[in-house]
């Protein structure tokens, strides 16, 4: 089991920059987590404080129960995926899987039998006695997690592991790492700045910016009430709309100004009707849908519709709201969500 508690953390450089403080988070046993926000949010840098590889300023980070501020990185019993992999070129698969449990001194049948389940389980069997050199980026990945699963850990850690990889293997490796944390239900930290990395394997996701946590939950309750309207643009894509004008008791936009509130919608809660303002600039086929871009005196708005859409780019029409229930309303000085 690995629950972690991070108290009050905070992490200063030595020029004096301050890239978090006061960060308080719970990580539950067994759950994908999954720390989520822009490049500079300061994500890498709480993974890489957990993991022991950056030093902590103030705060307490404490693993099942031990404080392990001051625990070398080697004792902690995390193991660690890297978005290089980090592999020893000079290596076949099974040296680099075997590396750590030669280092901690592993009986040869234990390693033998750590490195067999693990190959096994990550489909590299036949590939133990390649080099790098030899293998694709999805193989290189897949030798990188079988390094630290035959450590057997109480917690993994995974900075960006997926980056380096084209679109279709990303996608392909997102499976495999969700089914695979699904089978060892070892707790797991995983950091990435895709949010449809995101909602795709977390159990949970942490929202970031600038060092500070804007949100913590499911990927459905952060897609549907984000805290906030950072949240709101950063989660979902193509990105929820906003409009600072009222919306009248049938779901229609209209051109007065709303004093109170900025409006957010996503895209499949909007509809084209046949007459309106809104002029169609673009449309984006994704073969079951299309995502309509549609604007009027500066405001645009994007449109979830199905592939039946006979809309064409230069048609006019007008826009109204599917479900006034999931609108979500965000004040305006602050932007954060307004309940109610």
């Amino acid at each position: 089991m690995a629950n972690i508690s991070i108290k009050n953390l905070k992490k200063e450089y030595e020029n004096g920059f301050v890239a978090m403080e006061g960060l308080n988070l719970e990580i539950q046993d067994e759950e994908f987590l999954v720390l989520v926000g822009p490049s500079g949010c300061g994500k890498s840098t709480l993974l890489r404080m957990i993991a022991g590889l950056e030093e902590i300023t103030e705060g307490e980070i404490i693993l099942d129960g031990e404080v392990i501020n001051h625990v070398e990185a080697k004792d902690r019993n995390i193991g660690m995926v890297f978005q290089n992999y980090a592999l020893y070129p000079h290596m076949n698969v099974k040296e680099n899987m075997s590396f750590g449990l030669k280092i901690r001194k592993v009986d040869k049948d234990t390693i033998e039998k750590k490195i067999k389940e693990t190959a096994e389980i990550l489909g590299l069997t036949d590939l133990l006695d390649r080099k790098p050199k030899q293998l694709s980026g999805g193989q290189q990945q897949r030798v990188a997690l079988g390094r630290a699963i035959v450590r057997n850990p109480k917690l993994f850690l995974m900075d960006e592991p997926l980056s380096n990889l084209d679109a279709k293997l990303r996608v392909q490796m997102r499976t495999e790492i969700k089914r695979l944390q699904n089978r060892l239900k070892t707790t797991t930290v995983f950091v990435t700045h895709d949010q449809t990395e995101a909602m795709t394997m977390g159990s949970r996701i942490v929202v970031m910016k600038e060092g500070v946590i804007q949100q913590v939950g499911t990927p459905q309750e952060v897609y549907e009430k984000p805290s906030n309207q950072f949240v709101a643009e950063f989660i979902g894509s193509p990105k929820m709309n906003f409009t600072t004008h009222k919306i009248d008791e049938n779901g229609r936009i209209l051109f007065e100004e709303n004093p109170d509130a900025i409006i957010g919608i996503r895209p499949e809660n909007l509809k084209l009707t046949e007459e309106g303002d809104y002029k169609i600039i673009m449309i984006e086929n994704l073969g079951s849908m299309k995502y309509i871009y549609a604007e009027n005196e500066g405001e645009q708005f994007i449109i979830q519709e199905d592939q039946n859409s006979t809309k064409k780019i230069g048609d006019f029409a007008g826009i109204m709201i599917k479900d006034s229930s999931r609108l979500n309303y965000f004040d305006k000085k602050t932007g954060n969500r307004i309940e109610g």
